[in-house]
C-alpha cells in the first residue's frame, strides 16, 4: 500500500469525523412547540408545513399548540402570560412590525434572526420594504411566513347583478347604493365582532385620509385632532348605518360574516384576504365566480399590508428545531407550500406565482404596484401601548357616536404611546 494512499486515507478519515459534529447540529430531536392562532379554517395551511417540517426532521416531535380568536387577540394574551413566567414557546406567530418590536423585542425576550438571513441568503430574497418592517436597532427580529392585505372589499358577482348594483369605488358610492341593497332586503355591509369593526374603521381610515394621512398618524406627524381626522369618523358612522353593527355583529366570527355574503344575506364585507383563503380551501369556491374582490371603496392604487411571522425566543426548549423551523418557513418551498392554502402571498420575490390562485396572483402584482402602507389592527403600524387600546377608543365611538370625543381619546394613547402629532 503506498504512503500517498495511507495518506488520502487519513485525510478522508478525518475529514468524514468532522462533519459527525455538523450532521448532529443540522438533524435536531425531540420535541418543538410551535405556537398560534391558526386554527380551524386557517389550519390546513399551517399544517402542510408541519408535514414538510415532519418530513425533513423525523426526530422532531411537533406539539402544534393553537388559541383560537381572529386576529390572534386571545394567543397575544396567552403568550404575555407565558413569556412574562418565563415558559416561552419554542417559536410563535406574531404580527410583522410593532406588535413584536415594540413588546417584546424592545423588552430583550427575542434572539436577533440576522445571522439566519445572512446564513440563508434571504437579504436579497425579500423586499427590503418588509426587512425594514422586521428590523429594530441593527437586529432582524422574526422572518415572515406571508403577505396578507388588510382593504379588501369581497362580494359575489352574481348577486351584485341580480340587486342591480356595481361595486363602489369609493364610500360615497357605497352610500348612493345603501338604499337599493336595503329595499332587497340585503345588508349593505356585513361586520363580524370587535376586532372586524377595527378592521373596517382602517380601511375607511385609509380611504379618508390618504397615505400621508395615514402614514403620518403612526409618525407622530398629524394629530388625532385634525379636522380631516375627526370629519373621518362621521363617514365611518354613517357607512356603520348601513351595516348590521346593531343587529347581530358581536356574534359573528369572521367567517361567518362571509358566510352572510355568500349566502346573499349581505352584498359587501371588507376583512383581509385570509377570507380568500376560506372561501378557496374551505368553501371550494372558484376566485372571480364564486366570489369576487377589489380595493376597500376609495383605496385603489394602495396595499395595506401585514405579515405573519415567527420568531425565536430566548431560553427555549429547543432552540435547534427552533431554527430549523424558521429556516423551513423563510423558504421558497415553505413559502408556496402555506400560502396557497392560507389565501396570502409569499414574502419572498422569487415566489413560483404558478401555484398560486387567480385572486391571489392579482394580489402579488399589485404587492409589487400599489402604494404599500401598514395596518394597524394587525400589528404593523403602531405599537402594542395604542392599538390594544384601539379597542377602548372604538367602544367611546360606538356608544356616542361622536368623532371628537373618539379623536380626543385616541390622541391622549397616542400621546402615552410616543407618536402623537
Amino acid at each position: 500500500m503506498s504512503k500517498r494512499f495511507v495518506s488520502f486515507m487519513i485525510v478522508l478519515t478525518m475529514a468524514l469525523l468532522a462533519v459527525v459534529p455538523t450532521f448532529a447540529q443540522d438533524a435536531p430531536s425531540g420535541e418543538l412547540e410551535i405556537f398560534s392562532w391558526w386554527a380551524g379554517d386557517e389550519g390546513p395551511a399551517l399544517e402542510a408545513l408541519i408535514v414538510k417540517y415532519n418530513e425533513m426532521y423525523p426526530d422532531v416531535t411537533v406539539n402544534n399548540a393553537t388559541v383560537t380568536g381572529g386576529s390572534g387577540v386571545n394567543a397575544r394574551a396567552v403568550l404575555k402570560t407565558r413569556m412574562l413566567g418565563g415558559d416561552p414557546p419554542d417559536s410563535f406567530q406574531v404580527h410583522a412590525g410593532q406588535e413584536l418590536i415594540g413588546t417584546w423585542v424592545i423588552a430583550d425576550r427575542m434572539e436577533d434572526l440576522t445571522f439566519l438571513f445572512e446564513e440563508e441568503g434571504w437579504m436579497d430574497k425579500f423586499p427590503q420594504g418588509l426587512i425594514d418592517l422586521l428590523s429594530y436597532e441593527g437586529g432582524i427580529w422574526s422572518v415572515p411566513v406571508n403577505i396578507h392585505r388588510s382593504n379588501v372589499m369581497w362580494y359575489v358577482p352574481a348577486n351584485l347583478e341580480a340587486w342591480g348594483v356595481s361595486v363602489p369605488a369609493s364610500w360615497a358610492e357605497f352610500l348612493e347604493i345603501c338604499p337599493t341593497l336595503q329595499a332587497n332586503d340585503v345588508t349593505p355591509l356585513v361586520v363580524g365582532e370587535n376586532w372586524t369593526v377595527n378592521h373596517l374603521w382602517e380601511s375607511v381610515a385609509l380611504a379618508e385620509l390618504g397615505v400621508d394621512g395615514w402614514n403620518g398618524l403612526w409618525a407622530g406627524e398629524k394629530s388625532w385632532l385634525d379636522d380631516d381626522v375627526v370629519a373621518m369618523w362621521d363617514t365611518f358612522g354613517q357607512i356603520l348605518d348601513c351595516s348590521n353593527i346593531d343587529v347581530d355583529a358581536a356574534t359573528l366570527s369572521w367567517q361567518q360574516a362571509t358566510d352572510a355574503v355568500i349566502a346573499g344575506d349581505a352584498a359587501f364585507n371588507v376583512m383581509g384576504d385570509w377570507a380568500a383563503g376560506y372561501m378557496f380551501t374551505t368553501l371550494g369556491l372558484e376566485p372571480g365566480v364564486g366570489f369576487g374582490w377589489a380595493p376597500s371603496p376609495g383605496t385603489g392604487g394602495v396595499f395595506m399590508m401585514l405579515s405573519d411571522s415567527f420568531g425565536l425566543p430566548k431560553d427555549i426548549k429547543n432552540h435547534d428545531a427552533a431554527v430549523a423551523w424558521l429556516k423551513l418557513l423563510g423558504s421558497q418551498e415553505g413559502q408556496d407550500i402555506f400560502n396557497p392554502l392560507k389565501g396570502s402571498i409569499a414574502g419572498r420575490l422569487d415566489s413560483d406565482l404558478s401555484l398560486y390562485n387567480a385572486y391571489l396572483q392579482s394580489a402579488a402584482a399589485d404587492w409589487q404596484m400599489d402604494a404599500v402602507v401598514g395596518s394597524l389592527a394587525h400589528g404593523a403600524v403602531a405599537p402594542e401601548s395604542f392599538s390594544s387600546e384601539f379597542a377602548t377608543v372604538m367602544e367611546i365611538y360606538l356608544g356616542s357616536r361622536n368623532g371628537m370625543s373618539a379623536s380626543n381619546a385616541a390622541q391622549a394613547i397616542a400621546n402615552q404611546a410616543g407618536i402623537g402629532g
